[in-house]
C-alpha cells in the first residue's frame, strides 16, 4: 500500500458536502421569506440535514486526525500542511463574501437598515476576549514547549472558556439587533449576518477543537509532542484575525460611512 494511502478520508468530503447544503438551505429559506420562491419547509430541512451531514464530517475528521493513535510529536508536519490548505480555501470563502460587502459598499451610503448601535461595548468587549484568547493560547504552547503541562492545560481551560464567552456575546448581540428591529433580509443585514455568522461557526468549530485538545492534555496525552496542538493554534490564530478585519471592515467601515 502506498505510504499516503494512510492518510486518505473520506470525511472532509462528507464535511464539505454537508456544509455546501447548510449554506443552500440557508439562501433557500431566506429567499423564501423574502419572495416566496421557497417554501419556508425545504430551506430548513435542507439546512438542518446540510448541518448534520457537515457535523458528522468532522467528527469523523476530527477522530481520525486529533483522537487516533496516528497523532504524536514526532509525527511528519503533513496535518499542518493540510491545515495551512485548509485556511487557504477558507481565505476564499471570506473573500467571497467581503467581495459581495463590497458590492454593496458601493451604493447609497449609509443603508436605510443600518441599525443606530452597531459598533458599541459588546463588539469591543468580544475583540477583546478573542484576542486575549490568542494570547493565552500562544503561551500554553510556549508552557507546553518548557515541560511545564499544568501551566499549559491551565492556559488551555481560559482560552476555551473565552471562546465560549466570545460566542455568548454574538448571540447576544444578534438578539439585541434582532430587538431593533434589524432583520436578515435588508441589503447590509445580509452582509453582516452573512459574514458574522460564518465566522462564529468557525469560532465554534475552534472551541471543539480547544476542548478535544483541552480533554486529551488533562489526560496527559502531549508528554511526547503536540503535533495537533500547534494545528489546532494555526486555526485558531487565523480565527482571530479574520475576527479583526471583519471588525474594520464590517463594523467601523459601515459606521464612518
Amino acid at each position: 500500500m502506498p505510504e499516503h494511502a494512510a492518510h486518505r478520508s473520506r470525511w472532509p468530503v462528507v464535511g464539505a458536502a454537508g456544509a455546501g447544503l447548510l449554506y443552500a438551505g440557508v439562501a433557500m429559506y431566506a429567499l423564501g421569506a423574502a419572495t416566496g420562491l421557497f417554501p419556508g419547509v425545504v430551506g430548513g430541512v435542507a439546512a438542518l440535514v446540510g448541518g448534520l451531514l457537515a457535523a458528522g464530517g468532522l467528527v469523523g475528521w476530527l477522530d481520525e486526525a486529533f483522537l487516533g493513535d496516528r497523532i504524536t510529536g514526532a509525527e511528519t508536519p503533513l496535518y499542518r500542511q493540510t491545515m495551512l490548505l485548509f485556511l487557504g480555501t477558507d481565505v476564499a470563502t471570506f473573500a467571497a463574501g467581503f467581495v459581495y460587502y463590497a458590492f454593496v459598499r458601493v451604493g447609497a451610503w449609509p443603508p436605510a437598515d443600518l441599525p443606530g448601535g452597531l459598533l458599541g461595548a459588546l463588539v469591543v468587549a468580544n475583540t477583546a476576549v478573542l484576542l486575549v484568547s490568542s494570547g493565552t493560547y500562544h503561551l500554553a504552547v510556549s508552557a507546553l514547549d518548557s515541560g511545564n503541562e499544568t501551566r499549559f492545560t491551565r492556559l488551555l481551560g481560559v482560552t476555551l472558556l473565552l471562546g465560549v464567552v466570545f460566542l455568548g456575546g454574538q448571540a447576544y448581540e444578534y438578539v439585541e439587533l434582532l430587538h431593533e428591529g434589524f432583520g436578515v433580509t435588508g441589503v447590509f443585514a445580509s452582509a453582516f449576518y452573512g459574514l458574522t455568522a460564518l465566522h462564529g461557526l468557525h469560532v465554534a468549530l475552534g472551541v471543539v477543537l480547544i476542548g478535544i485538545v483541552f480533554t486529551r492534555a488533562r489526560r496527559g496525552a502531549y508528554a511526547e509532542g503536540h503535533t495537533s496542538v500547534e494545528t489546532v493554534e494555526l486555526y485558531w490564530h487565523f480565527v482571530d484575525a479574520v475576527w479583526l478585519f471583519l471588525v474594520v471592515v464590517l463594523y467601523v467601515g459601515a459606521t464612518v460611512g
